[in-house]
């Protein structure tokens, strides 16, 4: 995921975003998403009517927040043409625009149309990669202008639905929402956060007997953490960094931070990072959400015999 919203929020004229990208990237569920966050969602509008759409039109008092869906499908597709066209509404008073693109790695797309068996819109005969490369070359200049690119090649639609909520819901005050997450690297990284730290300096308390099957929510696995000579320092220095951090994104407008702290399963040395750093952060007058993505799942922090530290 690259770039932040260039938009300042209800209430400072009509907020027009255009979303696009490639088809079965996740368009239309990014579209729900925004229709349940309060925009006016419009999906494969045609690009001749945009410019009688931007401003007026929809009765007599434009939507403040419009957001138009739009991609290879969509009549007079012209991604130079669109992007001529979008230049001339950043003049407009009281309108601001901004462009979503949503990219997918060409093995996933291919993936998810072979398993919902839907005919890729530039297929034509030819075998869907070939269709994934040809649309990918089309949309390119889209996709190098767009302020904003999610990447939702490792989301699930439950993890591009919390992230366009995460991005567009906007805090309910002025307070910037903070998520700590832990979770282990063995089951792959999280897509959708802001810092990752890696714990897996930290000894291991998997290779302790008596703690293997507890968690870095139990006592006896955080001291054994904390005993360990790189906590004391390593963590006052993360610490440190974050808080140094949080009011520099506050400044620059950024309504939602995630942080993670992952280690080889997510059972233990990351939650209770996770954990004390969520107290750190409470303690400094925050009030963050503490998610354990795996903490969950069985011990397994061994890959094939060999011990991991």
């Amino acid at each position: 995921m690259t770039n932040e919203s260039n938009l300042s929020g209800p209430g400072s004229g009509q907020e027009v975003m255009l979303v696009t990208g490639l088809s079965g990237a996740g368009k239309t569920t990014t579209l729900r998403v925004l229709e349940d966050l309060g925009w006016e969602a419009i999906d494969n509008f045609p690009i001749r009517l945009l410019e009688r759409l931007i401003g007026k039109s929809l009765g007599e008092e434009p939507p403040s927040r419009l957001a138009i869906g739009f991609d290879s499908r969509t009549r007079g597709f012209n991604p130079e043409e669109i992007i001529d066209l979008v230049k001339q509404f950043t003049t407009r008073d009281k309108v601001q625009t901004s462009t979503l693109f949503l990219d997918c790695s060409g093995a996933e797309l291919e993936r998810r149309y072979n398993e919902t068996r839907r005919r890729h819109p530039m297929a034509m005969g030819r075998p869907v990669i070939d269709a994934i490369r040809a649309e990918r070359e089309l949309l390119a200049p889209l996709r190098r202008w767009s302020d904003m690119v999610i990447d939702t090649t490792a989301l699930t639609t439950n993890d591009l639905q919390q992230a366009i909520r995460q991005r567009f819901a906007g805090a309910p005050s002025d307070e910037m929402s903070i998520t700590v997450s832990s979770f282990g690297f063995a089951r792959g990284m999280p897509p959708l956060s802001d810092l990752v730290f890696d714990m897996r300096f930290l000894d291991n308390p998997h290779w302790v007997d008596g703690l293997r099957e507890k968690t870095g929510l139990d006592h006896d696995v955080s001291a054994h953490i904390m005993e360990d000579p790189a906590w004391d320092e390593a963590f006052s220095r993360i610490r440190d960094l974050i808080l140094m951090l949080l009011p520099r994104y506050a400044a620059q407008g950024k309504a939602h931070v995630n942080l993670a702290f992952g280690c080889t399963g997510g059972r233990h040395r990351s939650v209770h990072t996770a954990e004390a750093i969520a107290q750190a952060l409470r303690d400094n007058g925050f009030s963050p959400t503490v998610i354990h993505r795996n903490l969950g799942s069985r011990a397994a922090d061994q890959i094939e015999g060999t011990p991991q530290t």
